[in-house]
């Protein structure tokens, strides 16, 4: 098992856009399994390397028992909406509903450079249009309506590790309902 730490709000990696894999290697393969087994471990529905500290765009996600990755994801997302509680690992205890597509088509590459095609809908939709703003430097907060992202600032400036200077993982003992909880 591989649990790398990982970064909370206000650490610069989680606003800045990472960069496409080029090349298909073991250190690629073993990015998706540091992934794989911190999301695992913390538990979440989905994480994205720049939460480990990586700059690259590949993320994971176990979505009802089913577990995935992607690698230089591009998203087709669909005019229907959902409307519905999200979190994040980096914002640890915070959530808040969040307007998403209700399904989306990503295409991009397993960890091999093999071609994949994964078609979405709801909580699995949701998770990957999540960790695919994280590889573009966007927050799940910034997608919040003006009142509701006041309220989530107050929160996180309220909560005991906002201003933590070394990465944390948060583990839970248990799962929650909430998305990438």
């Amino acid at each position: 098992m591989a649990v790398q730490p990982i970064r909370l709000f206000g650490d610069p990696v989680l606003r800045q856009r990472a960069i496409e894999v080029d090349s298909f290697d073991r250190e690629i393969q073993q990015l998706v399994t540091d992934l794989t087994d911190t999301m695992l471990a913390a538990p979440g529905a989905g994480l994205a390397a720049p939460q480990i500290g990586v700059g690259l765009r590949v993320f994971t996600w176990h979505v009802h028992g089913e577990l995935g990755h992607l690698v230089n994801p591009a998203l087709e997302l669909s005019d229907e909406t959902q409307d519905g509680a999200e979190g994040c690992l980096s914002l640890p205890e915070l959530t808040y509903d969040c307007l998403r597509a209700l399904s989306v088509v990503a295409t991009g590459f397993d960890m091999y450079g093999e071609p994949q095609r994964i078609e979405a809908s709801e909580l699995l939709a949701r998770a990957i249009q999540h960790e695919t703003d994280h590889l573009d430097g966007i927050l799940f907060i910034d997608k919040l309506d003006t009142a509701a992202r006041k309220a989530a600032m107050k929160e996180i400036r309220e909560s005991e590790w906002f201003g933590l200077e070394r990465p944390t993982v948060r583990f839970s003992p248990h799962a929650t309902n909430g998305f990438a909880r």
